[in-house]
């Protein structure tokens, strides 16, 4: 697996090659700027943050202007040292979907013939603004840039680089993903793609870890609410994934279930190795239609039930078994695509509890299930057939333990029920209990 890329030069050589390869990337970012002048404001202002320069772009003019990129305060931190060559490796990598020059889990090629009821092209659907919206918040991702971005990048060509949105938030990296994020502008420019990059120095590894956590995943949202004009409120879709190794027809599975279910949501099923076998990790985040935990976890903490999914739902669990979308009260598992209409009307985002008001401590999106379901858009599902993990290597181990998507994904319909009367709140292992799923909401 690749890690981040470093030499053993003196200081003075050190400064030397930091400032060759910045100023590779500055050139080749004004350089599309510049080739797309008839759409973009240029302004080039110096950020006394570490000393450093970078570019701001601003968008002159409204839609339906296409292929601009908005870039804010992106800075480069003082340590990381990337070499040119190293960057084009990178970027040959993300651009090529057929490039082999780093090692990445291998994706079949979509069934197209399935996917093209998604493309908006002709479609009674279709209108004059963007309807697919990818979101990512990035942090120390350099490994994983050539699967994510790439997949990204694959999916967004087969849907019409017209019909979407980028946004990426990078913030605290020093491995270089702040470097191929920026460098990524010209192609992406080319492209025709809306690309929002943006930078942020909020760290949710130390204190007050979930009001944080909110505030990275509504920044990168941020374009959505800046720019209303661009986005369709009723057919609007947002594609926001973690720092996850995910393949083209994932991304794609979840969008079409959405759409076949008539879902407001829809999830994968994320994994992690916390011992020799694979365990569905966002067990703090997701609960059942009956509001309880995806496995059951004793007071001590222990994961030594996570084999048994879904013990007490037999519902639940055959349709797991059998790979069929299933209902549930609340959901992320790595990826998520959902309805941006609640989001656009300003009805929810991501927030921190209400612990004040007696609310559940819990993480951010739990809480934005939760305030869909309090705003009227309940149908939420998992879809068990995408199944994701957070390195290239876990991700064949999850892809030939779990099978590709192609595998196993089914046709079904899903009969929406309501909200359970409670959900289980586990704020700590060791203090659970019950509490009324709609404890704080406004009315």
């Amino acid at each position: 697996m690749l890690g981040r890329v470093s030499f053993s030069v003196s200081p003075s050589v050190r400064r030397k090659l930091r400032f060759v390869s910045r100023a590779v990337l500055t050139v080749s970012g004004i350089l599309a700027l510049v080739l797309n002048r008839d759409r973009i404001l240029l302004s080039t202002t110096i950020s006394s943050r570490l000393g450093l320069n970078h570019t701001e772009a601003s968008v002159a003019g409204r839609f339906p202007l296409r292929g601009f990129v908005v870039v804010t305060e992106l800075t480069f931190p003082a340590p990381s040292v990337f070499l040119p060559g190293v960057l084009s490796t990178y970027l040959k990598s993300i651009l090529d979907a057929e490039s082999t020059v780093l090692p990445r889990l291998e994706c079949p090629v979509p069934d197209m013939t399935r996917y093209e009821v998604l493309i908006r092209t002709n479609s009674p659907m279709m209108t004059t603004t963007t309807t697919f919206f990818f979101a990512l918040n990035l942090r120390q991702s350099l490994p994983i840039l050539p699967r994510l971005l790439g997949t990204v990048l694959a999916t967004i060509r087969f849907l019409g680089p017209s019909n979407c949105a980028l946004s990426i938030v990078e913030g605290n990296s020093d491995d270089g993903t702040p470097e191929i994020l920026s460098a990524l502008i010209p192609a992406l420019t080319t492209l025709g793609l809306q690309y929002h990059l943006a930078s942020s120095p909020i760290d949710p590894s130390r204190d007050d870890r979930i009001p944080k956590l909110a505030a990275l995943r509504n920044l990168a949202l941020k374009p959505l609410l800046d720019n209303p004009e661009r986005f369709s409120s009723e057919n609007m879709t947002v594609i926001y994934l973690n720092d996850v190794v995910i393949c083209p027809e994932d991304i794609l599975e979840l969008l079409y279930q959405q759409v076949h279910l008539q879902a407001d949501m829809t999830c994968a099923m994320d994994w992690t190795y916390a011992g020799k076998d694979p365990t569905f990790y966002d067990v703090w985040i997701a609960r059942t239609i009956t509001g309880d935990s995806f496995f059951e976890i004793p007071p001590d903490g222990n994961w030594n039930s996570a084999w048994n999914l879904f013990w007490n739902e037999p519902e639940t669990q055959s349709k797991y078994a059998l790979h069929q979308p299933f209902q549930v009260f609340s959901c992320w598992n790595g990826a998520a695509v959902f309805t941006a209409k609640p989001i656009l009307e300003g009805k929810v985002g991501f927030r921190a509890p209400r612990e004040s008001e007696g609310e559940c401590m819990q993480g951010e999106p739990q809480l934005f299930c939760k305030d869909l379901w309090s705003s009227g858009h309940g149908r939420i599902a998992v879809v068990p057939a995408v199944s994701l993990e957070y390195s290239d290597q876990r991700g064949r181990e999850i892809k030939a333990a779990k099978g590709y998507t192609s595998q196993w994904r089914v046709d079904v319909e899903i009969e929406w029920k309501g909200p359970p009367e409670k959900v289980r709140c586990m704020p700590t292992y060791d203090r659970q209990f019950w509490e009324a799923w709609n404890t704080s909401q406004p009315g």
